[in-house]
């Protein structure tokens, strides 16, 4: 498997591809910017994205996401209820002084709590709505990606020692932990979860260490 994940962006929103060697296929989390980088770690790894999948609609993880798909016809993928952040990206910039082009694909698939999407030879991405940054907040889980190790994909729900900022549209604070305690801390504690922005992290840690949740 193919793993990358490399900041993008002014907000330094984490994107990750990865990539079926055997196949060629691949998926994109979150292209929140410079597409160009993105495609081009696309090409170098001999690789075309199957679907373009986001953990919620704030600016910083589909800023790229237009150009992405033009450039692959990758499946833009999204949580129906964060469809009004994603048909209003140039509201968001405004918000944060920005000027952004209000076009946007169309969605191609709405991601649904326990999905399962299938892509390159036998790989199997679930999906958890965990709502509360955003009413469509979701994380990807990933069997055994890295090492045999578990990965979960949390975008801005969970953070290193954090969690995520729940003062925007549709944030809920009590709605956070409880998709955090529900579904995310179930996982075993050497679960790997790659934030949507900042270092990775873990199950483990952030059940000891996190002031939100102890």
């Amino acid at each position: 498997m193919i793993v990358k994940t490399f900041p993008v962006g002014p907000f330094q929103c984490n994107c990750t591809i990865l990539g079926d060697p055997e196949t060629g296929e691949a998926i994109v989390i979150d292209p929140g910017d410079e597409a160009d980088r993105i495609l081009k770690e696309l090409k170098k790894n001999s690789l075309t994205a199957k679907h373009l999948l986001h953990t919620h609609a704030h600016l910083d993880h589909i800023g790229a996401t237009r150009k992405v798909h033009d450039a692959t016809s990758g499946k833009v993928c999204l949580h129906k209820e964060d469809l009004f952040l994603y048909d209003n990206i140039a509201m968001q910039g405004e918000f944060l002084g920005l000027r952004i082009d209000p076009k946007v694909s169309v969605v191609d698939h709405y991601l649904n709590h326990r999905d399962v999407l299938e892509w390159g030879k036998e790989n199997r991405t679930e999906i958890l709505h965990t709502p509360g940054h955003t009413p469509g907040s979701v994380s990807f889980v990933f069997k055994k990606l890295i090492r045999d190790q578990d990965v979960l994909f949390s975008g801005d729900t969970l953070f290193f020692g954090s969690i995520g900022r729940t003062d925007l549209w549709g944030g809920d604070y009590d709605q956070i932990i409880d998709s955090i305690k529900t579904h995310l801390l179930t996982f075993d504690d050497s679960t790997v979860v790659v934030c949507g922005h900042g270092p990775n992290t873990s199950i483990g840690q952030e059940r000891r260490k996190n002031p939100f949740l102890v």
